[in-house]
């Protein structure tokens, strides 16, 4: 099958890459044209002139985007943009963008003849490395025939939740609760280790208590040693996803204080020069900068 990649950022590029192993022809474009050229030589893949150059040359376009004004430069540009000409028939975002611009997404496509999922994944870049990522599609499994097996290379579960948009949706839902946990493992590492254990012993307690999750597990070098590891999730992209699901929830009328304090942690992180730092920073910030 002939693929097109858009995003080849922390999780875009790994992704395409075991595209590229499974034996598809690959052709990638990314806004910072060196990274797709990296790619391309490291992979033999072939780089795109533009987003319409990716759509006019493949059977299915993947595209990975770091929010919505993102997807709207490379969806929506009248002469450039993924929708802007023929070719490729099937279209999946798989970051993760609002709600209304899944379906400002799906409606563009439809009117062109092309059919659109929203199909946004939970995991870090490991999970994408690994092909372990849940992916949420927006869609029914009508579309599994021209996308099953481009998921099925990408993650360990394609979950089909029924009709646009509503991908987006799931994964707005998933990420409250991985940065709820984010801030409260971060305020109860801090109270803990104010308290005299010592962070390993206490992470140690957490990972095999009743509240143990598999993000707490993956990413426990983040928390212990944060400047060893690579940043896999900034504090920004967090408060980005933690608004639009306060967005989301206003328009249905669901009120979520928890969600609006852990808004204004990150806010106040970012403000203290955190924003460029891995989300386990906000341990970091809790105690050292609000003690």
């Amino acid at each position: 099958m002939k693929i097109g990649f858009a995003g080849l950022g922390r999780m875009g590029a790994r992704m395409a890459a075991n595209l590229v192993v499974a034996g598809h022809e690959m052709r990638v474009w990314n806004r910072t044209a060196s990274k797709a050229d990296v790619f391309a030589r490291d992979h033999g893949a072939k780089r795109a002139a533009s987003p319409r150059d990716l759509a006019e040359k493949c059977d299915v376009v993947i595209s990975m985007l770091a929010d919505d004004s993102a997807v709207a430069d490379v969806y929506f540009d009248p002469d450039s943009g993924l929708l802007a000409g023929a070719g490729s028939p099937v279209v999946a975002e798989m970051g993760t963008v609002s709600v209304p611009a899944a379906n400002r997404l799906f409606e563009a496509a439809s009117s062109c003849g092309k059919r659109f999922v929203d199909a946004p994944v939970s995991g870090a870049t490991k999970a994408a490395e690994d092909a372990q990522l849940l992916i949420m599609a927006g869609s029914d499994a009508a579309y599994a025939q021209e996308l099953g097996p481009v998921f099925s290379v990408l993650g360990k579960r394609t979950i089909w939740l029924g009709g646009p948009g509503k991908g987006a949706a799931m994964k707005l839902g998933v990420n409250m609760l991985i940065h709820g946990l984010n801030q409260t493992l971060s305020e109860a590492l801090a109270l803990m280790t104010s308290a005299g254990i010592a962070p390993e012993t206490a992470y140690e307690v957490i990972e095999n208590s009743a509240a143990a999750a598999p993000v707490i597990h993956y990413r426990k070098g983040q928390y212990l040693d944060e400047a060893a590891h690579d940043v896999t999730f900034t504090v920004a992209l967090a408060r980005k996803d933690v608004s639009l699901a306060l967005d989301l929830a206003r328009s249905v009328g669901v009120t979520m204080p928890q969600a609006d304090l852990n808004r204004s942690v990150l806010s106040a992180a970012g403000e203290a020069g955190y924003d460029a730092r891995d989300m386990a920073s906000i341990y970091a910030f809790v105690k050292r900068e609000l003690s």
